[in-house]
């Protein structure tokens, strides 16, 4: 008795999605350790420049290279890849201030700004229970930063850090409705394209306020975060090929896991249970807003599959 060929091809997409959110928490990883010595202008720098070339690599095997870098909407990839870049900053700038999983919890609160952005830019209306989800991801956010706020002397990289954390979600949540329009036309491998293109010119225009001379260690980590965030994209491209995007969303929320994981294994942190409780409210919440709908809650939709395709900008 054969299996069924489309639920093969649906758990191999899981496969590939849960791949792509471990090298994102990877890439992640190698961007903190890279701060150590790096300013955040390299290390964007670094993370997208080597990321092209496994992105060109990956559009030259499905050959849409150099075709499909073909497009009629530059200022769209501009403003889309703008937002991104921004994003980006913010991402890094957390990643260098806080541990793993504050700044990946903080990083959850995009799809909750998303709403907001929705209501104003592409006029939706969501309901209550949307609305309780997202007063219950900031509640969230209050009792992870409660351990830090309530101890005497805190310090200041710590409230920068969080401060780029929560700049990351809301320039995320702009992004990602970018991202809807740009989709109509272009596919995710053209936009990851020019979005890396985009982040190194970025990145490469903080050369004049000093870049650090990085030692082969340090060498070794930017590398590192290009090659695993240009791979990540493209195990993600090639598991929504796969698999639905409503399918593969659930799975991003494993990046908690793995940045607890990584927290305690490399910097031997570990969060406060209240820190925990909050990171479960946060994803709690994230998860209602995406998939409020198959629970009988109306949730406007700003195009998951867009933005899960994109992962999110900073990465």
């Amino acid at each position: 008795m054969q299996g069924n060929p489309e639920m093969g091809s649906v758990w191999s997409g899981i496969g590939l999605r849960l791949a792509a959110t471990g090298l994102f928490a990877v890439m992640s990883l190698f961007v903190r350790l890279a701060s150590f010595e790096a300013p955040v202008g390299q290390i964007m720098f670094w993370r997208s420049s080597v990321a092209l070339i496994p992105i060109v690599l990956y559009l030259i095997w499905r050959r849409q290279f150099p075709r499909g870098l073909r497009t009629a909407r530059p200022f769209g990839h501009l403003k889309r890849s703008t937002f991104g870049l921004v994003s980006m900053f913010f991402s890094f700038l957390s990643l260098a201030y806080l541990p793993l999983a504050l700044a990946t919890a903080l990083g959850f609160l995009a799809p909750l700004l998303v709403l907001p952005v929705a209501m104003i830019l592409l006029r939706e209306k969501p309901g209550m229970a949307v609305f309780t989800a997202t007063f219950a991801g900031f509640g969230g956010v209050f009792l992870m930063l409660w351990p830090t706020f309530s101890t005497p002397g805190i310090d200041t990289g710590v409230l920068i850090g969080i401060g780029a954390g929560l700049a990351m979600a809301v320039t995320t949540a702009f992004a990602k409705v970018q991202i809807k329009a740009l989709t109509s036309t272009e596919s995710s491998g053209t936009i990851a394209f020019y979005f890396a293109v985009i982040c190194s010119l970025g990145g490469l225009l903080t050369l004049p306020f000093g870049w650090a001379d990085p030692s082969p260690e340090i060498l070794m980590w930017l590398i590192g975060a290009g090659l695993t965030g240009g791979l990540a994209h493209i195990f993600m491209t090639e598991a929504l090929a796969r698999a639905p995007a409503s399918t593969l969303a659930a799975f991003e929320y494993t990046a908690m896991i793995w940045a607890l994981l990584l927290d305690v294994t490399v910097f031997g942190l570990l969060p406060e249970p209240v820190s925990l409780f909050g990171a479960f409210l946060i994803v709690l919440a994230a998860a209602i807003v995406m998939f409020g709908d198959k629970l009988g809650v109306p949730v406007p939709k700003p195009d998951i599959t867009a933005a899960q395709a994109q992962g999110k900008p900073g990465e």
